[in-house]
């Protein structure tokens, strides 16, 4: 699937619409269209179809209204694509109580992460390397920061925990749901995809070559996305512990 990038568009009026700071449209083609529909009609069409199937087009079929009109409201698919990203990404702390430290507080942007994705799967597909920050955005990323606020880090360290947590979640739930798709996609379990080769790498395994690789046993590879990310994400924030430890000297 082609990757799609956040802020490629007027970076000023996605800001203006997320924030509510731009003018209305004087006009409109239907009584009652409001910009938050049209995000949330787009959304669920890359929900159930993926991104590429989001154009203003099909928008306009969708929401009954000529498709010219749609750009009263927003420019173009650039800019809609910045809407519908902060829009998924509204704050999803697991619960109401409050966190009870730094380590809480990183698990629960984590696993927040994963569900986002698990609900949004399109979102692997979006390069965010220039995200526009909106307000869900910033409330999330005033969630982690305050959670790591106190312990006598660097700004930039902490913006740095942040960044590795967000990365090993985008990275662990890709090849998760990816395997999913692949699954759904071909219509061949991955058993079968993987008995298909078991004739060929047995015979290569039993050269010699990987003596290694010869000696795992048949579980070896049958861990499931969710043990892979409960387990990185212990091991990555046992790293932090230390690094918090020693740079603090506690």
């Amino acid at each position: 699937m082609t990757t799609e990038h956040s802020g490629s568009g007027d970076v000023s009026r996605s800001l203006e619409l997320l924030w509510g700071l731009g003018e209305r449209p004087t006009r409109g083609p239907k009584p009652g269209l409001e910009l938050s529909r049209i995000v949330t009609t787009a959304v669920r069409i890359a929900d159930a179809e993926g991104l590429s199937a989001v154009s203003m087009r099909r928008l306009s079929t969708e929401l009954g209204v000529g498709t010219m009109s749609l750009y009263r409201y927003v420019p173009g698919k650039a800019e809609l694509l910045d809407l519908m990203l902060d829009h998924v990404a509204a704050l999803d702390t697991g619960g109401e109580a409050p966190p009870t430290g730094w380590r809480d507080v990183m698990e629960r942007v984590a696993h927040g992460l994963w569900r986002l994705y698990e609900r949004h799967p399109w979102l692997l597909h979006v390069d965010q390397a220039r995200p526009i920050l909106g307000p869900n955005a910033m409330d999330g990323l005033e969630f982690a920061l305050h959670g790591l606020d106190g312990l006598g880090l660097t700004d930039r360290e902490m913006v740095n925990i942040i960044v590795a947590v967000d990365g090993f979640v985008f990275g662990t739930a890709r090849s998760h749901l990816n395997a999913v798709m692949a699954e759904q996609r071909t219509g061949v379990s991955h058993e079968d995809f993987w008995n298909a080769q078991a004739p060929v790498l047995s015979e290569v395994l039993a050269g010699g070559r990987y003596p290694t690789q010869a000696k795992l046993g048949p579980d070896a590879f049958t861990g499931s996305g969710e043990e892979v990310f409960a387990f990185g994400l212990r091991s990555l924030l046992d790293g932090i512990a230390a690094f918090i430890a020693e740079r603090t000297g506690t």
